[in-house]
């Protein structure tokens, strides 16, 4: 079985490089463990070793799509994370929670040291608005929630995906632990990632966007359209990004 691994959930094209070197050593690490670890990480569907039929579980039930079939320069994370050659790859706790915990195993959890919201695996998400609209604030110490609930009503929010758990489920979450829920905000639209969100808020096509910590730190470093917002909240700290394979690696290899 040809076997694939992905580190997609950072792979800003900025940083394409420091990626790489990232899987050199994660790559070398499993080789030296007996691992048959991929040269490249996948990025795309056409690099996903076709599985015709479609991928199932283990009833039979079609669970992802046959990367052949797809977009071959796009990538299917429902693919990537199902593919049953996945060796290593980075997911989110939105998916995991959702049904994909049920055909993988998680290895570890990413590292949020140094970066403002983050804490060790912990991770919260800044909610940022344009410049002059909401009031910037730090990060809370602890890991309690900090939303401005009325500089949110009635505004327009952009989010990266429904099952994401930074940019969508934990703003739900939060929102519902103080009486309220995203029917607060006037809309709501899907961008397909945080980068996304984040021109769109800059550009005026929305007023709001929860972007997990570090995603909003690679913003403020290679975005332009960042400098045009500002901090006015925090999500509560969860549980970072997993890594995760379709095998049952040791632990020792990710500690």
């Amino acid at each position: 079985m040809t076997l694939v691994a992905a580190l997609p959930m950072y792979d800003w094209p900025e940083r394409r490089a420091d990626i790489d070197a990232q899987w050199v050593v994660l790559r070398d690490t499993l080789r030296s463990n007996g691992f048959d670890a991929p040269d490249f990480l996948a990025r795309r569907n056409a690099d996903l070793p076709a599985v015709p039929g479609g991928i199932k579980d283990k009833t039979g039930n079609v669970i992802a799509p046959d990367p052949a079939v797809l977009p071959p320069d796009e990538l299917d994370r429902q693919a990537l994370w199902c593919h049953p050659g996945l060796l290593f790859a980075q997911a989110c706790w939105g998916p995991l929670e959702l049904g994909l915990q049920a055909y993988v195993h998680v290895l570890g959890q990413d590292d949020y040291s140094g970066v403002d919201g983050g804490n060790g695996e912990l991770y919260s998400s800044a909610l940022v608005m344009r410049r002059g609209e909401g009031t910037p604030i730090k990060a809370p110490v602890g890991g309690e929630a900090s939303l401005p609930v009325e500089v949110m009503r009635r505004k327009r929010l952009a989010f990266n995906s429904h099952d994401s758990m930074s940019g969508y489920l934990a703003l739900q979450r939060d929102l519902e632990a103080q009486g309220e829920t995203l029917d607060l905000f006037i809309s709501r639209t899907e961008t397909g990632g945080h980068r996304h969100s984040v021109d769109a808020v800059a550009a005026g096509r929305a007023d709001i966007a929860a972007i997990d910590c570090k995603s909003w730190e690679l913003a403020q470093r290679y975005d332009e359209a960042a400098s045009a917002l500002v901090v006015v909240g925090w999500t509560g700290k969860r549980k970072g990004l997993p890594y995760i394979s379709a095998f049952e690696l040791p632990a020792h290899l990710f500690a």
